[in-house]
């Protein structure tokens, strides 16, 4: 847990909540590796590490549960979730089912201000060091194209598998560098939803997805080789 505090110590300004302070830094922890796979994540060690009381604990716990970082199992509680080929190929599966619905959707609702903050995002992410932050960009321009879909049941859907797909990109970031992730797809999307070009987007977009899950499989079935 000696790492674990020192990402404490880092994070702790930043947030207005205990559990939002926990959430974050326990998410940066298993992403990074400073908690490994596998690791059990027991509630009053955790309160007694973060300084907060059980509740917050808890709720931070259930939250990365379900963006698929952390299992719960009968008996042994909460222990971090380990990253591998299949459950990347069931994510993948997921979002190439959920994402061209909604980007087709809502491409002929997005604003001038849509397209231009997704361009902003782009550009946010070209010049972004940390790799990290990458992630939480990546899925703000994809979030901020499907944003009109006016589906909202939809919308959420593709949000939380979105969030879950944050954890494979992270990871093959951490793994491979930032020049696997496709910004020249990122641009090509944008451009066809501002030439009000769907069909054109929804082609590129499942391209995208399937290259990253094709990278990252391989890179997987590697590692676990």
């Amino acid at each position: 847990m000696d790492n674990l505090a020192q990402l404490i110590d880092r994070s702790r300004p930043r947030f207005r909540t205990a559990t939002e302070f926990v959430e974050a830094t326990l998410k940066q922890a298993i992403l990074s590796g400073t908690l490994a796979a596998g690791s059990p994540l027991r509630q009053e060690e955790l309160a007694a590490t973060f300084g907060v009381s059980r509740m917050p604990i808890r709720e931070a716990l259930r939250q990365l549960e379900a963006q698929a970082l952390v299992d719960f199992y009968p008996h042994r509680g909460a222990v971090v979730a380990e990253i591998s080929a299949e459950d990347a190929a069931d994510n993948y599966t997921i979002r190439l089912a959920l994402e061209p619905v909604a980007l087709r959707l809502s491409i002929p609702k997005l604003s001038g201000a849509d397209l231009d903050r997704a361009g902003e995002i782009l550009a946010e992410m070209d010049g972004e060091p940390d790799q990290n932050r990458l992630g939480e960009l990546n899925q703000r321009f994809h979030m901020t194209l499907y944003a009109r879909t006016g589906r909202p049941r939809l919308l959420s859907l593709v949000e939380q598998h979105l969030a879950q797909a944050d954890r494979y990109l992270r990871f093959h970031l951490a793994a491979m560098g930032r020049h696997h992730i496709s910004q020249g797809e990122h641009r090509a999307m944008l451009d066809a939803a501002q030439a009000r070009k769907p069909a054109l987007a929804c082609r590129i977009l499942v391209a995208h997805i399937g290259t990253a899950e094709r990278t990252l499989q391989e890179f997987l079935e590697d590692r676990d080789r």
